[in-house]
């Protein structure tokens, strides 16, 4: 089994920490996603987010990471964030590092795809008009 970081957390996320997970002395490159909470969607103003997990996401989180890292022959880290987030507030850190950046490119990349394909965490977004809409159900 791969060594992976995969958390997911209330708790503001620490990319520099997931960073130095990722990265060893045999690494020429180093690729790291953030998921930044935007003002907008779909031509609606957005105010803030409310991110919802499921009881087993962080093991949904934890096989993702665990396939790229075997796939790719990489190390790989990720934490997604759950609970209000505004806008400006990151929801999500990806990290992988490789020998050759085309490598860590691609493998953050799928990474990223995977977790929003796979992991069971929803987000409600709260609109400027006051209504609200659930998103990834």
């Amino acid at each position: 089994m791969p060594d992976v970081f995969a958390t997911v957390t209330t708790d503001p996320l620490d990319r520099a920490a997931i960073e130095a997970f990722v990265l060893t002395p045999r690494d020429g490159a180093m690729v790291t996603f953030e998921g930044v909470i935007r003002d907008h969607d779909h031509g609606e103003s957005v105010e803030l987010l409310d991110y919802e997990a499921h009881p087993e996401a962080e093991a949904f989180l934890r096989a993702v990471c665990e396939e790229i890292a075997e796939e790719f022959g990489v190390r790989v880290a990720a934490a997604h964030r759950v609970g209000r987030l505004g806008v400006g507030d990151v929801a999500l850190v990806a990290s992988v590092a490789s020998a050759h950046r085309a490598d860590a490119f691609a493998a953050c990349s799928e990474l990223v795809d995977r977790i929003k394909e796979r992991t069971p965490i929803w987000k409600r977004q709260h609109l400027a008009t006051g209504t609200t809409e659930w998103v990834n159900l």
